[in-house]
């Protein structure tokens, strides 16, 4: 009576019968289909509101269109007349020069702001609020809010200086200061998230490194520069690119504020691609200048990772 017991235990797995294994088989099937099918629909909107853009508008910068006729294909025509635009040149270089000044000035602030935030021990509540409020206001109203604060004649911070006998200076309207007052609104406009995402780095942070550097006698300086910086100093990588990434994007501040003057002074690369396209009708030159920013802005990312991709570890 126990032979046949022993020889169906001792039976291997792969002498099931077929249909146990394809039953399986299915069962496996199906749950890796499961997630695919979760996914399908963000793929597609992504698909079809991201990736199918930038393709259109890669084939559209070797078109010459007023997108109601049909288009007709000029090859490298429209990458030509970009270099022959002697204004390239000039937006280009005042979206490095803006890109450098956001770096110089608005990287460090937010840092600045958390580590004294993480420092108080009453009102920080109020002190993340007041930081954040910028973020939450309209992009444009906030613009426009500081044009009114910049106001030769009657803004904000003539009038505050004039009382102590400075001034009135003209913010928007000088060559020489209008992209520094460019550079400070966007800074204000976009430090709060910056804030709160140094914050939660900090909070990361162990607090016994903390504690054993006030034992040494570190004052907050020191324990920012050997406890804090080396702990986020991934988190500063990517925050450093995304801002590189979004300064050389910059267009709402010199559109609405000085509509890229004076004399050319705050001309954009993106303020660049509207004046081609919504007030030259030249959409495929700014089809290529865009494929052209959107190219550079790839390289620089992929030499930045490969450069600082052991920096994070260290």
């Amino acid at each position: 009576m126990s032979a046949p017991t022993i020889a169906r235990e001792s039976t291997p797995a792969l002498a099931r019968p077929p249909v146990a294994r394809a039953t399986n088989r299915r069962r496996v099937g199906t749950r890796h289909l499961t997630p695919v099918l979760f996914l399908l629909p963000t793929v597609l909107i992504f698909g079809v509101f991201s990736w199918w853009p930038i393709i259109r508008s890669l084939v559209l910068s070797f078109q010459q269109t007023n997108l109601v006729e049909p288009a007709s294909w000029v090859g490298f025509q429209n990458y030509q007349t970009l270099l022959d635009d002697p204004l390239l040149g000039k937006a280009v270089t005042n979206t490095l020069v803006f890109t450098g000044l956001a770096l110089l000035i608005g990287f460090p602030l937010p840092l600045f702001l958390a580590v004294v935030m993480s420092e108080l021990r009453r009102g920080a509540g109020l002190m993340r609020v007041l930081v954040y409020l910028p973020v939450a206001v309209p992009p444009v109203v906030a613009v426009l809010m500081w044009k009114w604060f910049y106001d030769p004649d009657s803004g904000l911070f003539n009038e505050m200086l004039g009382k102590v006998g400075l001034g009135p200076y003209p913010w928007l309207q000088s060559a020489d200061t209008a992209m520094a007052s460019l550079v400070v609104e966007a800074t204000w406009a976009g430090a709060g998230g910056a804030v709160l995402i140094y914050l939660a780095a900090l909070a990361s942070v162990p607090t016994e490194l903390y504690e054993a550097a006030e034992l040494d006698g570190a004052s907050v300086w020191r324990r920012m520069w050997h406890v804090t910086l080396p702990h986020m100093r991934s988190i500063l990588l990517i925050m450093m690119l995304l801002q590189v990434i979004n300064t050389f994007q910059v267009f709402t501040e010199p559109f609405v504020l000085t509509d890229g003057g004076p004399e050319d002074s705050t001309v954009t690369v993106l303020l660049l691609i509207y004046r081609y396209a919504f007030v030259s009708g030249d959409y495929g030159s700014a089809a290529a200048l865009s494929v052209s920013l959107a190219a550079v802005l790839a390289v620089l990312s992929a030499i930045y990772l490969r450069l600082t991709r052991t920096w994070g570890t260290k």
